[in-house]
């Protein structure tokens, strides 16, 4: 067993986790990323990205994660491959955390990053067409299907505003969703049922997502009512999954406060949980954005919190040494 001390341990390495190793190298924290079991996360299994600004062309998911990587590693971030099995935050600092490993590693300030992932359907054609029609999020891959026939599937406020969103881009949007009610909240169906461009299946349930053998791409959805059982085709060009996301909270749950859906709860407009010195930034922390920009935009933050709350406690040190002499 090796114990891994730093003044910066981070939880996560995607764009949050990158994007505060990053600062935090640059200011003498000496960080440590534990990489978990998504190094770069989920822009990792992202191929087109074209809304990270900074990049006129279409960017590959999987190289930006690899530049980030290397930038905080060129300014003095140490990465290590382990992942975290469990933390302690109650007597910290410094936190305690302990890895697959058998390693433990242990921060003065503990920036947790360990991000979201989206909830999907787990039907047939679904995996093999991510990328290639097939999305969970509207936001980042709308863009794609413009003027193309789209479907959202679900009935929450994420599938109605990932349905709404879409019409700025397709005039045939339709929601599918396998009850005859919507969960979402009542002033988001009504924006919903006075848009043209958007219509409603009630009553179905897709059971497989179907490909084009010449493309390869999606070319629809069979669908199932579920009232009668009856089989149906749609066709669509672009199918987006909103069921929800699920954070990446297990390891912090009893320690640190969490809302209603799983994420972690902060002081608003910063990344600080209700323990000082923990920190948290990304998508664990944020359920309305999830774009990579406001996770490394709250990375940024994290690291920033991080060093002044470390540098608040080093001068608190040294007037007390003052004073004691």
């Amino acid at each position: 067993m090796t114990v891994h001390t730093t003044r910066m341990l981070i939880i996560g390495s995607g764009p949050a986790g990158l994007s505060a190793a990053i600062y935090g190298a640059r200011a003498g924290m000496e960080p440590i990323v534990v990489q978990g079991l998504q190094p770069g996360g989920q822009l990792t299994i992202t191929t087109d990205v074209e809304n990270y600004p900074g990049f006129r062309d279409v960017i590959q998911g999987p190289w930006l994660m690899q530049e980030m990587q290397a930038q905080a590693e060129h300014v003095g971030t140490r990465m290590i491959w382990d992942t975290i099995l469990s933390v302690d935050l109650t007597s910290g600092p410094p936190f305690r955390a302990v890895g697959d490993s058998g390693d433990v590693y242990e921060g003065e300030t503990l920036v947790i990053a360990t991000g979201a992932q989206a909830k999907w359907l787990g039907v047939p054609g679904e995996q093999e067409l991510g990328g290639k029609g097939v999305s969970a999020c509207a936001t980042c891959d709308g863009f794609f299907y413009r003027g193309k026939k789209v479907v959202v599937i679900g009935g929450g406020n994420t599938a109605v505003e990932e349905a709404l969103y879409l019409t700025n881009h397709s005039q045939d949007v339709t929601l599918i969703h396998r009850r005859n009610t919507l969960r979402a909240e009542k002033i988001l169906q009504d924006r919903l049922e006075a848009n043209p461009h958007v219509s409603t299946l009630w009553h179905k349930k897709v059971e497989r997502f179907l490909h084009d053998e010449t493309t390869g791409a999606l070319r629809g959805l069979l669908l199932v009512d579920t009232i009668t059982g009856k089989e149906s085709e749609f066709a669509a060009e672009g199918a987006f999954v909103a069921i929800g996301h699920a954070p990446a909270t297990e390891l912090f749950k009893g320690q640190l406060e969490l809302d209603d859906s799983g994420y972690i709860v902060v002081q608003p407009g910063t990344p600080k949980t209700a323990i000082p010195g923990v920190f948290a930034c990304g998508d664990v922390m944020d359920h309305t954005y999830r774009q990579a920009v406001t996770a490394a935009g709250t990375g940024c933050m994290a690291a920033l919190d991080a060093e002044r709350f470390v540098g608040e406690r080093e001068f608190e040190a040294v007037k007390l040494a003052a004073q004691a002499g």
